[in-house]
Formats: C-alpha cells, sequence, structure tokens
C-alpha cells in the first residue's frame, strides 16, 4: 500500500469514528465528543504547538471513540482506560510525539492535582469521577516518576489544553481543518524526542 493511499485511510478512520460516536457527549461535561476535540486542538494551534502537539490535542480522547463502554461507564464505576487505548490504536501510525503525550494526559491530571491545589479545586465533577477512578492524585513517588518521562511537558500542556476544552457553544475550526494537521504528521512524521 503506498504511503498515500494509507494516509487516506487513517484519515477516513478518524472522520467515521467522530461521525459514528463524536456526537456523543463528553463523559458528563456540556459539550460532545467532537467539540471537546476541536477545542482542545484550536487551544493548542492559538499556542502555535507543533503539528504533533495539535493531533495530539485533537486525539487525545479517541481511545472514548475505541472502546466499547457506554457513554456514562464512569458513573457505573469504570474507568475505560481510554488514554492507553487511543494511544495504542494511535501508536500504529503515529510518532511518539503525539502517541505519548496522549498516552500520559491522565497522569498529567493526577499529577497536576498533587501538585497544584488550585487545580484540583477547579475540576468539573465529572472530571473528579473520573480522577477517583483513575487512581486519584499521585503520591510522591509517582510524581517523581512523571517528572522523569520524556514526555511529561508535552503531556502537561495537552492536559491544559484538555481541560480548557468544555465550553458550550465555542466556535472552532471543524474536523477537516485540523485534519491538515494530521495528514501533515502522517506524510512527515518526526519525533521530537
Amino acid at each position: 500500500m503506498s504511503p498515500l493511499v494509507e494516509t487516506r485511510e487513517i484519515l477516513d478512520e478518524i472522520r467515521t469514528l467522530f461521525a459514528d460516536k463524536g456526537n456523543d457527549m463528553y463523559a458528563g461535561e456540556p459539550v460532545s465528543q467532537t467539540e471537546h476535540a476541536l477545542q482542545a486542538a484550536s487551544a493548542a494551534e492559538q499556542e502555535q504547538a507543533s503539528p504533533e502537539l495539535i493531533t495530539a490535542a485533537l486525539l487525545h480522547d479517541v481511545g472514548h471513540l475505541l472502546h466499547k463502554h457506554s457513554a456514562d461507564c464512569a458513573i457505573q464505576g469504570i474507568d475505560d482506560l481510554h488514554e492507553r487505548i487511543g494511544a495504542a490504536w494511535l501508536k500504529q501510525h503515529f510518532p511518539e510525539a503525539v502517541t505519548e503525550p496522549i498516552r500520559l494526559h491522565v497522569d498529567a491530571k493526577r499529577y497536576r492535582c498533587a501538585t497544584d491545589e488550585e487545580y484540583l479545586s477547579r475540576l468539573s465533577p465529572a472530571s473528579v469521577l473520573s480522577l477517583e477512578l483513575q487512581g486519584g492524585p499521585f503520591d510522591a513517588r509517582e510524581q517523581k516518576q512523571f517528572e522523569n518521562n520524556p514526555w511529561y511537558e508535552e503531556a502537561l500542556r495537552l492536559r491544559t489544553w484538555d481541560e480548557a476544552a468544555k465550553i458550550p457553544g465555542l466556535a472552532t475550526p471543524d474536523l477537516e481543518y485540523f485534519l491538515t494537521f494530521v495528514q501533515r504528521v502522517l506524510e512527515h512524521p518526526v519525533d521530537l524526542n
């Protein structure tokens, strides 16, 4: 298969995932999965992030679109492990500069909750519930381990965009616009680490 055909197929697969499940509400938040993804990607672009990080922001919750649990699984006490599912699925085609911040974005929340009381106090009720299911704030050993990961700064940036991406009705560019960044990364993968 040619790289061009493979890129087109991956983009179509992403489009299909958002078409099939993107209109689902985002885990107790006032936005859909697609709105959340577009807002996160838009925030990354506004900060002039790399194409890899803009792609990570767009696809950071793709695991929610891939898993087989119901949209309200957190209320049922289930951690859907979306960060691992999404990163593993994306790893087939994307460099670590995309997949590692995604894999670590839940750890980034747990880290921030352990190191920043104000951050913890601003979490939405849905985010507090998922934090509990994800293991709660890091302990000192986990904090140090996270800080030693070469991708921790990118994961923290992604976490900031993730938390900001919950505004009902916020105007953003559409999915096709952000898929141009995804395409650029697929056609010219560069690992930044």
